[in-house]
């Protein structure tokens, strides 16, 4: 497996794991989009705008707002990381803020908010690496800390995957990541803090 910044990836790597998953339709915007993102965006637009982030096929551009893995050669997964304050849309949610002090304008504080796995690469732990990847990657590029805010599965309850598009909690402890609030029933605040 190889897992790299989105820039080095093209076009058509990025949309051939988005095109086959859930997330195609959304495109990683749900906390990027202010207001409601069905409403307030297209499809159109939020393809534009993600290869607009990740810049896409530019190895030399200064940043992206991801990475992609690779399974022998193949695309096959996505996880948006880069400073939470690229993400507006968070600024209103509850589940990163409440129960703590946060500065929601610290952009040396990053954030994961978004795994895709592309049909036929499910089912293989991907998230693992990805997760491991985006901890690597934030750290390299001058992160104080990491933030995740994934899903937690009741005792009984099943949640869909759709819903685990932020991840779950296994895969950022695994990492490394330590949880720090609780603010729902079935979401968790995860950190990791860099020296």
């Amino acid at each position: 497996m190889k897992i790299g910044p989105t820039n080095e990836a093209s076009q058509e790597d990025v949309d051939a794991i988005f095109g086959t998953a859930d997330a195609g339709r959304c495109r990683c915007r749900r906390f990027k989009v202010v207001g409601w993102i069905w409403r307030d965006s297209t499809l159109d637009e939020r393809v534009d705008r993600l290869y607009e982030q990740t810049a896409c096929g530019e190895p030399d551009a200064p940043s992206t707002s991801g990475l992609v893995a690779y399974v022998n050669g193949e695309p096959a997964g996505w996880v948006a990381v880069e400073p939470r304050t690229a993400y507006p849309e968070l600024r209103g949610q509850r589940v990163p803020w409440a129960g703590r002090d946060e500065d929601k304008d610290d952009g040396d504080v990053w954030a994961v908010t978004c795994f895709v796995v592309r049909k036929g690469f499910r089912g293989r732990g991907l998230t693992y690496p990805l997760a491991r990847a985006a901890v690597e990657h934030a750290r390299d590029n001058g992160a104080k800390a990491l933030e995740a805010y994934p899903m937690v599965v009741p005792p009984g309850k099943h949640i869909t995957w759709g819903e685990t598009h932020v991840g779950v909690r296994q895969v950022f402890e695994e990492a490394g990541f330590v949880q720090v609030a609780h603010p729902t029933p079935r979401r968790v605040v995860m950190r990791v803090e860099f020296g």
